[in-house]
């Protein structure tokens, strides 16, 4: 057994009623960075986490640049280059009409080992949860696994009763009740006026700030997508050790797309994912979807003719993408309150275009480790994240709706495939938030396009 798939030990359960300077629920990327950042700033940190390591967590397994200054700095890369994992150099787009271009990764981000990688969640989060385990003890916090947070207590802010459900900022979060060893487990509750909720789509922190505490909605169907993935063994053209990854646009998914994602070791996560509301109009399943892509596509039925997908891998997921909400004072939506703030998926943070999540969870895991150790307001971290976020999360969302559009992407991705040029900016796009800005500069694109 790998170091990886084993338990990690995480120490004795805190006394019932103690206090801690946060409390950080989900020990996802954007809860063990938080958690991470928190104990290393000297915090006494309380992390929960509902699963039990060994663990898996559904994704597309791509681990971005953004990514890595976090990696490096929770002390997590030299760990992860000691392990099995696919060194990403380029994306490889194809339309439906079955052109395709490659877009090579910046040059001195693949020599400095900057630019991606792939490599299963499960083995990831492990790195990262192991790291921060060892970080919070060391400053004399305490880690929980199998911990179901079971309600988030709230009081006036100075001691009294809970101005309940719809008083927004007249509530303030004060401790997390949470059960031990299911359903008949014991429940202890720990207390704290700093909480994190980085549980994911599901947070139940999430849930109490967004839903309970301000009467908003949490889901949108029109900005959540669902996400299938199986692994496959033996896909022709996967390189097992570095290479690209690969975005398809397929004529029988638009509006969603096709993946094929090298991980290590001759393993390639292949997956399918589409806009929930848009998926609702197709009347299709993701799984079936994807099945017949492969099964009957031309660009992929001979690549899968020897492969073999790995037996209990097939499993589905929900992503809350970070696009912008039209009727939101608050965009993507609430993201703090209360005494609470929420990173990653819980705060709705995933790039609309590509569906990777884990740069801005750990983007927003040391956010909100900063603004609780320098006492900064909820409305700060919102501010600061949207700033930070938005223009990307915006210009990604653009590009998911055209990419809806079969001609145009035809269009597109023939013409790139031809002009090296346009190549160029769109390499440029993938490090730069300023070369993402020309993508909606009609001038520039049609002297790059028609030129």
């Amino acid at each position: 057994m790998r170091s990886w798939e084993g338990p990690i030990q995480t120490g004795p359960v805190p006394e019932d009623g103690a206090d801690f300077d946060a409390i950080v629920v989900g020990g996802g990327p954007g809860g063990s960075a938080a958690a991470g950042y928190l104990a290393m700033k000297g915090q006494k940190v309380l992390l929960v986490e509902k699963g039990v390591w060994p663990r898996d967590k559904v994704c597309g397994d791509a681990v971005g640049g953004k990514s890595l200054s976090h990696v490096a700095a929770l002390g997590v890369k030299p760990r992860l280059e000691a392990t099995p994992h696919f060194r990403v150099t380029g994306i490889l787009f194809s339309s439906p009409k079955g052109n395709s271009v490659r877009v090579p990764l910046p040059e001195e981000d693949v020599e400095r080992l900057e630019a991606g990688y792939a490599l299963p969640r499960a083995q990831f989060d492990h790195l990262m949860f192991e790291r921060t385990t060892e970080l919070v003890l060391e400053a004399g916090g305490a880690v929980v696994q199998g911990a179901d947070v079971r309600t988030v207590l709230f009081d006036d802010g100075h001691g009294g009763e809970d101005p309940g459900a719809g008083s927004g900022e007249a509530r303030t979060v004060r401790a997390v009740e949470v059960r031990l060893g299911g359903r008949q487990g014991e429940t202890y509750t720990w207390h704290s006026r700093e909480v994190v909720g980085a549980a994911g789509y599901r947070c139940p922190v999430a849930t109490a700030l967004v839903e309970e505490t301000h009467g908003e909605p949490m889901v949108d169907r029109m900005h959540y997508c669902a996400g299938y993935r199986e692994y496959w063994q033996n896909v022709e053209g996967c390189g097992p050790e570095a290479g690209d990854i690969e975005i398809h646009f397929v004529d029988s998914i638009i509006p969603g797309y096709f993946w094929l994602f090298p991980v290590s070791e001759g393993v390639v996560n292949v997956g399918i994912g589409m806009v929930i509301g848009l998926m609702d109009k197709q009347k299709k399943k993701l799984k079936a979807m994807q099945a017949d892509v492969i099964a009957n596509h031309p660009l992929f039925k001979e690549r899968f003719a020897n492969a073999t997908m790995i037996e209990g891998s097939a499993k589905g997921w929900q992503l809350p993408f970070g696009s912008p909400r039209k009727k939101e004072s608050r965009q993507p939506r609430r993201a703090a309150g209360s005494g609470i703030r929420l990173v990653g998926d819980a705060a709705s943070l995933v790039d609309p275009f590509s569906g990777e999540g884990v740069g801005n969870a750990l983007v927003t895991g040391e956010m909100a480790a900063r603004h609780i150790v320098e006492g900064l307001t909820p409305e700060a971290y919102m501010e600061e994240m949207w700033a930070m976020l938005g223009p990307e999360l915006t210009n990604s969302y653009r590009m998911q709706k055209l990419s809806r559009r079969a001609w145009l992407l035809n269009w597109f991705v023939g013409k790139a495939s031809r002009k090296p040029a346009l190549q160029e900016m769109m390499t440029e796009m993938i490090a730069s938030k300023e070369a993402q800005e020309n993508l909606h500069s009609p001038l520039f694109m049609a002297r790059t396009l028609l030129f």
